[in-house]
């Protein structure tokens, strides 16, 4: 059986590591990546990392690769951290919907004792739960999920 996993991450991502680190840490987006690579690795899974500042760049890969490719090609789930399209992108809600993949809702910084806006997302209601808060691990805890409920 093939295993995979599509790990999709919103605008100015990118730039963790640099950006506001006394929000988001230290931690590269690169450093997160290798992380997931090799507890991937070690369960036989194929991960599948995009990273994009641009909206419909996202949704293309949610669909291509949750729906529009071969079956023995398609992801299994989803783990996402949409930053900012948290708040607005009802876009790539309804890719991921389309998908019928269940997905992980993964944010570095705990939303809610941020700004008010950064409250709501268009995400979390269909998610099969939310990560917020615990930095870099956030995404771990996503890909443990998956490998102890979605392959056993």
């Amino acid at each position: 059986m093939n295993k995979r996993i599509l790990i999709i991450n919103g605008p100015n991502l990118n730039l963790l590591g640099k950006r506001e680190p006394t929000i988001y840490g230290t931690t590269t987006l690169t450093d997160i990546q290798n992380t997931l690579s090799e507890q991937a690795k070690q369960q036989g899974i194929e991960l599948s990392f995009i990273q994009s500042n641009h909206e419909g760049e996202l949704v293309n890969a949610i669909q291509q690769q949750g729906l529009l490719c071969s079956c023995e090609e398609q992801v299994d789930a989803i783990i996402i951290n949409p930053a900012a399209f948290t708040h607005t992108s009802v876009a790539i809600r309804d890719a991921i919907l389309a998908t019928d993949k269940p997905f992980i809702e993964v944010h570095l910084s705990n939303v809610h004792a941020r700004e008010e806006f950064r409250k709501h997302s268009f995400l979390s209601d269909k998610a099969v739960g939310v990560i917020c808060g615990l930095g870099a691990k956030g995404y771990e805890m996503a890909l443990s999920y998956f490998i102890d409920n979605l392959y056993e």
